[in-house]
């Protein structure tokens, strides 16, 4: 069974927008692109290859697609030596406009289609970007994991990770480590169903019955 990585950026506010350049991605008037630049030292290095250097397939929404294909095709380095030979899975209604090689259609169900993927044997499929895929995602339960480089800065306004439709679940933290920048990174694993509990002991005070009633 195949597993559902995603792999992100984000500040501690939330936003994943347009980590690597100025241009990469100003929708919505974003100024920050390239955040993530100055933070990167060995230690965060060592991490991003540890994260390329198992088999995997990409799995991305439309326009992190468009930003890969524009970019990895035409550099010689690690990274683009391991995402250019790669199976690219992409969320789009524009399938004929796939011209990355090794791209494949995730077709018009892209919840039942990514269901079937993970039946399947092969490797893990890795998710870089795409925000609103991911969302997509968490609302029907189907990463798996979670890997997050959360870097010490608040950006405002921007493109965020998690929205308000995710399916609740608990998760558990397998690894974590920190930069000498103050980055951390952190890789969760889907751990169940959340449990609630209260660390009230008493009896509740007539002013808290009060409160109660007034909240709901």
């Amino acid at each position: 069974m195949r597993k559902i990585i995603a792999a992100t950026f984000v500040s501690l506010d939330g936003v994943m927008q347009a980590p690597g350049g100025p241009e990469e991605d100003p929708v919505g008037g974003f100024e920050f692109g390239g955040w993530t630049f100055h933070y990167f030292d060995e230690v965060a290095g060592t991490v991003m290859e540890e994260l390329f250097s198992r088999p995997f397939a990409l799995l991305l929404g439309r326009r992190t697609y468009d930003i890969f294909a524009a970019y990895w095709p035409y550099q010689k380095d690690p990274i683009g030596d391991a995402f250019n030979p790669a199976t690219k899975y992409v969320a789009t209604h524009r399938p004929d406009s796939l011209t990355w090689q090794n791209t494949q259609w995730l077709g018009s169900d892209v919840i039942a289609r990514l269901k079937e993927l993970k039946q399947e044997d092969g490797p893990d499929l890795l998710i870089q970007g795409s925000g609103n895929l991911i969302q997509t995602l968490l609302a029907n339960g189907l990463i798996d994991e979670i890997r997050l480089m959360i870097f010490p800065l608040l950006l405002g306004k921007g493109k965020r990770l998690f929205g308000d439709d995710a399916l609740p679940a608990a998760f558990t933290l397998i690894k974590s480590q920190a930069s000498t920048t103050g980055v951390i990174m952190a890789t969760y694993e889907r751990g169940g169903e959340i449990k609630t509990g209260s660390f009230v002991q008493q009896e509740p005070s007539d002013a808290e019955l009060e409160r109660r009633r007034n909240w709901k």
